[in-house]
């Protein structure tokens, strides 16, 4: 299937999580593990309905692996910010990048609030309601607003922060400059469902993604956590990767 295809297919499944969602009458806890929400388990059946039904292999956040070893897996989080989501904060999105043989080849993301859709495929550059996007060229921590996950135990030194509850979000948002960077404060916290989609989007931009303790992101295992670091420019990108190792938090 060619990347331009997965990008189709991937905007199905989004589609189907928007519709499933709009349905859904109670957005509470679902009270089957801690942080799952009823609006995570509604939108993984109908994620996993489109992609399931296509022929790809899944590595969803909510149901875990399904067929790994197919040529083509969707690595899924069918609702990123689902806290965000069942409290009116309109910054949650489905998010899937496909792996191939040779790692990611195509993502989107779509913001389920707001509709802003964000691909990429691998070679193809990065898109944000189909116009092509680029990071800040932000080189200096002080000059620079940074996302935020968990929460440092001291001051990086940037001008600003926010901290707005979805990475794959979060990530987009430093592919096309809304944001100058992005740092995970915390440890042991996201899967490859939170950022690989991000990840590949905010590289075609031309961004730096990196994990703080220089691990490969690309992993295909559900148990499997990262660390993930993101700038506009090499030169921020640095800087926080020098700053992060002093700061400790839990997971938000």
């Amino acid at each position: 299937m060619a990347a331009t295809e997965l990008l189709a297919l991937l905007g199905d499944a989004a589609a189907a999580v928007r519709q499933a969602l709009e349905g859904l009458d109670d957005w509470g806890v679902a009270g089957t593990r801690p942080g799952q929400y009823r609006s995570d388990l509604v939108a993984d059946e109908a994620a996993l309905a489109v992609l399931r039904g296509a022929g790809l292999g899944v590595l969803s956040e909510e149901s875990g692996i399904h067929d790994g070893d197919a040529p083509l897996l969707a690595v899924l989080d069918p609702l990123d910010g689902s806290t965000n989501a069942s409290r009116g904060i309109p910054w949650y999105a489905t998010s899937c990048c496909v792996l191939d043989r040779e790692g990611p080849l195509a993502a989107l993301v779509v913001n389920q609030a707001t509709r802003t859709r964000y691909e990429a495929t691998r070679g193809g550059g990065a898109f944000r309601d189909g116009a092509a996007i680029a990071p800040s060229a932000r080189r200096e921590l002080g000059s620079s607003v940074i996302g935020l996950s968990g929460y440092p135990a001291r001051y990086f030194g940037w001008r600003q922060f926010r901290a707005l509850g979805a990475v794959a979000l979060d990530l987009c948002a430093v592919a096309d400059g809304t944001l100058d960077g992005y740092v995970d404060c915390a440890e042991a916290a996201h899967g490859s469902w939170d950022y690989l989609a991000g990840m590949l989007i905010c590289n075609e931009a031309g961004a730096v993604v990196g994990d703080a303790h220089g691990r490969e992101l690309v992993v295909r295992e559900h148990r499997a956590r990262r660390t993930p670091i993101a700038a506009g420019t090499p030169e921020l990108y640095a800087a926080l990767r020098a700053a992060r190792p002093a700061a400790r938090a839990d997971a938000g």
